[in-house]
């Protein structure tokens, strides 16, 4: 038999990496998987000692929260090129969210126009909204919901309020679909917004102290217990301290549904350290704390991480230059670096990298989201979605990136691996130095079977 395509290196298999491996891909599935010499293909890239990994599953993006949902092209094409194969975009879309079957279908056209990678998924509800809409919504294929405790915009970022909070929840607890949130009480974060204000305090460093962790704390909790009440899945899509997982995993241990995300960029930089150097670019909401990188990978290493994601923000770099830290954009873009950042993270900690890398940003995420087996592993049967992960140290350098907002907080760190191939459905689309596949060769990817609590 002549396989379509054979990739040879270290794969990084669901029990660990396999040296002087391979695997044969048909039809843009994995049909084969074996050790010492490959069998024959059309087409065959030998990445040496260098890891194959299944692609990324990026849990948590926002493509079109700046350009609308043309912004999917710049974002697939960045994904692509950052070894990320499918992204779990939010629902917070601009002009207007996405809360009905028009607007999923929508967006779904434009993935079909714009995508460079796979593309699943959230839906939202609106103040006021009826719960009819979510059941189409479901049928329709989101991977889950997401509403938020903190309004940053009356018609594209709402607050929920308590009562519609429960009775959304209470809409999902007969289904696997997590019910996700931004987790910032209001209340307590303008307060302090305005205090600082008052005192003049306008930098990074005053950032984090206006959103402290007792407003993400409590909205926390606040949410759980909701979520307890209704019998749902609860799941907190950002989490910056390690109390904050612990309250999550409390809420599990006593039987409820309830799951807690990270971001990589919480697990990277620390505003008293980095803050001078960077300023609003590293502004995201909830804030990155001081002091906490080492409790977050604690926090991996213990499990009670459900997995990590880049949070990718499309905004242009001109939404961080204003006067007051408190006028500039929330958010970073992070598609090409989450692979390598995470994985050159969790080295410095000591850890087995390359599993806790396809770990945390495949295989999780993809059962997460109703996307497994055919996402997140190499194993049989799975689609050909892949990424050549080589021990090549670099310097980012963002103005090299494939999206248009060629800015990052990462500029100059160095990250001991670089992402060399990305294969979408066993197509090469990425080379190690030009994305080559075009729009629209990316998928809507609808909610599978899996689910995090089977």
């Amino acid at each position: 038999m002549t396989y379509d395509l054979v990739i040879r290196g270290t794969l990084v298999l669901p029990d660990g990496p396999s040296e002087n491996s391979w695997l044969a891909v048909s039809a843009g599935k994995i049909t084969a998987i074996g050790i010492g010499n490959a069998p024959d293909a059309r087409a065959s890239f030998d990445a040496g000692s260098d890891y194959v990994i299944p692609g990324v599953v990026d849990g948590q993006t926002h493509a079109c929260s700046y350009g609308g949902l043309p912004g999917i092209r710049s974002t697939t094409r960045s994904a692509i090129a950052g070894g990320v194969t499918t992204i779990v975009d939010m629902p917070y879309d601009n002009p207007a969210p996405l809360n009905t079957v028009e607007r999923l279908d929508e967006k779904v056209a434009a993935i079909r126009e714009h995508a460079h990678c796979h593309v699943a998924l959230y839906g939202t509800v609106m103040p006021g909204q009826g719960m009819e809409d979510i059941d189409p919504l479901i049928v329709g294929g989101v991977v889950a919901f997401k509403i938020s405790t903190f309004e940053s915009s009356p018609t594209r970022f709402p607050r929920i309020t308590s009562e519609q909070m429960l009775d959304i929840f209470t809409a999902l607890s007969d289904t696997v679909i997590p019910l996700g949130v931004h987790n910032e009480d209001q209340e307590i974060v303008r307060a302090r917004i305005a205090a600082a204000k008052a005192e003049g305090k306008n930098g990074i460093e005053a950032h984090s102290a206006s959103r402290p962790p007792a407003a993400e704390l409590a909205a926390t909790a606040h949410f759980l217990e909701l979520g307890a009440a209704a019998g749902a899945h609860a799941h907190i899509v950002h989490l910056t301290t390690a109390r904050g997982f612990q309250l999550v995993d409390n809420y599990l241990a006593d039987g409820f549904r309830s799951t807690g995300e990270l971001c990589v960029h919480y697990l990277w930089f620390d505003p008293e350290r980095d803050g001078p150097e960077l300023g609003a670019k590293m502004k995201v909401n909830p804030p990155i704390r001081p002091g906490q990188i080492d409790a977050l990978w604690g926090e991996i290493t213990a499990g009670r991480v459900a997995f990590v994601s880049s949070d990718h923000s499309s905004w242009p770099i001109d939404n961080k230059f204003t006067p007051s830290i408190f006028d500039a954009g929330a958010g970073v873009p992070g598609l090409e670096t989450l692979l390598p950042a995470f994985y050159t993270a969790a080295e410095v900690q000591g850890l087995d990298a390359p599993t806790v890398t396809v770990e945390q940003l495949c295989e999780r995420p993809a059962r997460f989201f109703g996307l497994w087996p055919e996402k997140g592993a190499i194993r049989l049967g799975a689609d050909a979605d892949l990424t050549v992960l080589a021990r090549k140290p670099q310097t980012w350098d963002s103005s090299k990136a494939h999206d248009e907002l060629r800015w990052s907080p990462f500029d100059g760190r160095q990250f001991s691996v670089t992402v060399e191939r990305t294969y979408l459905a066993g197509e090469l689309a990425y080379d190690g130095t030009a994305v080559l596949n075009q729009p629209g060769q990316g998928q809507y990817v609808r909610r599978g079977h899996s689910h995090w609590f089977e």
